[in-house]
């Protein structure tokens, strides 16, 4: 302050002024620096006040009491100072409450924060008009789970990118035969031939690795299926939901177990397919609760995959892990059903160190979130391979510990 007071005394009237050293603006300086830019200039303004009508200044019969207008203008600018106090202590106490409850708000997901949170559509979405609408259409469907499973994603995923241009198409490493593809691709080629082949080579990998793959799968897990079994399955894959289906198109007498849980409760719709045939299969519904007292029923425990590693271990929706593992302990066998473009070389040992967790419009209305409580979802787990009987894929039936060996099986070194 005294340094202000220095700066800021002004020069008797016969000198001439000193030349004020250029300041920035305003627009090019910080938030803080603009707060103490203000604070120099409030106090030197104070200071010139004291001197002028203080105590301290010299009282001559000349000095003149300040008029109503002055006075008014004066009692103007103290409230306006008094009203900006005020307002910047309630800026800042408004934002201490707001860091403590976001505190306390993100305490329970701290150890969670690496998991996909899903985001409010449309957040954080930058040239929106450089993306293709066929990939933002495809985008919305996802993230309202309007199309669920990794068959399903996987199609309208590629049918998607058979909309955009060849030379446009990013598609990372999960497709790499795809990129493999557009990399060796002729440069001399026309563009339209070059879509053309790209758009082939689209179809013939849905063809190959999922739709013919799908019917060699069916035809070798359904040899499992014995009349008279109880087939237990946990939520809804597509392709057991195939094998069920093909299995009672042959003509075999068995029943299914649907076990499902929250959040999707995904097991209702393979109830509503499993049951709208002619004959429909007798089939029991339940939730994960209740799988200690159904297990015991069941032959067979058919479960799908989201992925598969090459470590043995499956990376499926968020009870399998449990219902395998239970299984394994009353002595059933545990049968795995996934297509080999599922195959990841990646070792993946629990479901922690990647996740995602579900919309909140899927979470239960009670309990509703609040400070001290945090819904959370979490959509997959990880099946150990000790848990595992044999796992059904189009090469052939493969255990566990064998998994790593299906590259070599499909004649590559990598998938």
């Amino acid at each position: 302050m005294a340094a202000a007071i220095i700066k800021e005394t002004p020069a008797p009237s016969g000198s001439k002024p000193s030349p004020q050293p250029s300041q920035p603006s305003q627009k090019s300086m910080s938030k803080a620096e603009r707060r103490e830019l203000q604070e120099r200039q409030r106090a030197a303004k104070l200071v010139q006040k004291q001197q002028i009508g203080g105590p301290s200044a010299p009282s001559s019969a000349k000095s003149k009491a300040p008029s109503a207008p002055q006075r008014k203008q004066q009692a103007a600018d103290a409230a306006k100072s008094k009203d900006s106090s005020a307002a910047k202590d309630l800026a800042t106490t408004s934002a201490a409450m707001d860091d403590v409850s976001s505190g306390l708000k993100s305490r329970g997901l701290r150890i969670f924060s690496h998991f996909g949170v899903p985001k409010q559509l449309g957040s954080g979405v930058k040239g929106v008009t450089d993306i293709h609408p066929a990939i933002i259409r495809i985008g919305l469907l996802f993230s309202e789970f309007k199309i669920c499973g990794a068959n399903a994603r996987c199609i309208a995923t590629l049918s998607a990118f058979k909309t955009v241009r060849p030379m446009s198409v990013t598609m990372g490493n999960a497709i790499r035969q795809l990129k493999l593809e557009i990399s060796g691709s002729d440069i001399d080629l026309p563009e339209q031939d070059a879509k053309d082949e790209l758009c082939q080579t689209i179809d013939n990998y849905v063809r190959d690795r999922i739709i013919f793959a799908d019917e060699v799968i069916q035809d070798l897990a359904g040899k499992k299926i014995k009349d008279g079994d109880v087939v237990l399955t946990f939520s809804r894959s597509s392709l057991v939901q195939k094998i069920l289906l093909h299995a009672h198109a042959e003509g075999k007498r068995f029943s299914v177990i649907v076990i499902d849980s929250r959040p999707l409760n995904e097991g209702k719709a393979l109830l509503k397919a499993l049951t709208s045939v002619n004959p429909p299969l007798p089939c029991t519904y339940a939730l994960l609760s209740a799988l200690p007292s159904l297990i015991t029923e069941a032959t067979t425990v058919f479960l799908g995959a989201h992925s598969l590693h090459s470590n043995g271990a499956v990376y499926s929706r968020a009870g399998t892990a449990i219902v395998a593992m239970m299984a394994k302990a009353h002595g059933i066998p545990v049968v795995v059903s996934c297509e080999t473009y599922k195959y990841s070389e990646n070792v993946m040992l629990d479901g922690f160190g990647k996740n995602e967790l579900a919309p909140a419009k899927f979470s239960p209305s009670d309990p509703k979130p609040s400070l001290m409580l945090e819904v959370l979802n979490p959509l997959y787990d990880v099946t150990p391979p000790t848990s595992i009987t044999a796992v059904v894929t189009e090469v052939g039936m493969i255990p566990p510990s064998s998994i790593s060996s299906i590259p070599l099986a499909l004649g590559v070194a990598t998938l």
